[in-house]
């Protein structure tokens, strides 16, 4: 079993094949998929895609590119969203300082009215760091010590794992999960090699972020869910264990963190 933990399929790139995309996932053992909000819009016209199929869930945020364009009335909008059952997180949210396409300030209010949206809610976070790990973890340190939960409480993901191994065990003791995806397999992918191999196993989520980050294999396409079975065979290589292991713990680990209705 598989499940994409990280998609965007409302996006225009899959237009005019979403259904062929999907039962491509589902030869390749793709149980679920998690489809990710960008803004109001976003997340509204995902919610309505995931009404169409009984294996598409979603995350309704917004990410850190969009922060400029929250507007009053928008986090309503959201908790709106939130009360039909096939929503399961508040994502993706975060900060990303490579970019910088909204202003940094506008970005740190955003991403923490975000993480309190998902306190009110009783919803795990879907969380995008980029070049940002130092200011990232220290709002989630802060939302965690203001939040309290049980011990082994699962607070969110950090979805397309970009930092160390050190960074990642730092993530994992505030209740995180740490998701790869198909930079894993480049090439050049050094430090989530390492990742990949030293990550307790428990801890791991796997994702395309299609139509982004393509597996090596079709790099400079268009990535769609089934790719994650690249991802997995990737991880499974690298921890040497078997690939049946390393997706069904991953899918399980899903399954968990969003309580998916899935046996």
């Amino acid at each position: 079993m598989l499940i994409d933990s990280h998609a965007h399929i409302d996006l225009p790139e899959f237009n005019k094949d979403r259904d062929q995309v999907l039962a491509r996932a589902r030869q390749q053992g793709v149980r679920a998929v998690i489809n990710v909000g960008l803004d109001a819009e976003s997340s509204r016209k995902s919610l309505e895609m995931a009404k169409k199929y009984d294996d598409v869930f979603v995350a309704v945020g917004f990410h850190p590119h969009e922060a400029a364009r929250m507007k009053e009335g928008d986090l309503e909008s959201l908790a709106e969203l939130t009360g039909d059952w096939r929503v399961v997180a508040i994502g993706e949210i975060g900060l990303d300082f490579y970019r910088d396409l909204s202003p940094r300030p506008r970005q740190l209010e955003v991403f923490k009215k975000q993480l309190d949206l998902a306190s009110e809610l009783s919803l795990p976070v879907v969380v995008h760091c980029r070049q940002a790990h130092k200011e990232v973890f220290d709002i989630l340190n802060d939302w965690v010590k203001a939040t309290p939960a049980d011990k082994d409480s699962k607070r969110g993901v950090i979805h397309c794992f970009s930092g160390d191994i050190g960074v990642a065990r730092r993530y994992i003791e505030l209740g995180f999960y740490i998701s790869l995806a198909g930079s894993v397999t480049y090439p050049s992918a050094g430090e989530l090699v390492e990742v990949a191999r030293e990550l307790p196993l428990d801890r791991l989520l796997l994702e395309t972020d299609c139509p982004f980050l393509a597996p090596q294999a079709h790099r400079g396409k268009r990535n769609e869910p089934a790719y994650v079975a690249l991802t997995a065979e990737k991880v499974a290589e690298v921890r040497q264990a078997p690939v049946g292991v390393v997706a069904e713990t991953a899918a399980r680990n899903t399954i968990e963190l969003f309580r998916l209705p899935i046996s």
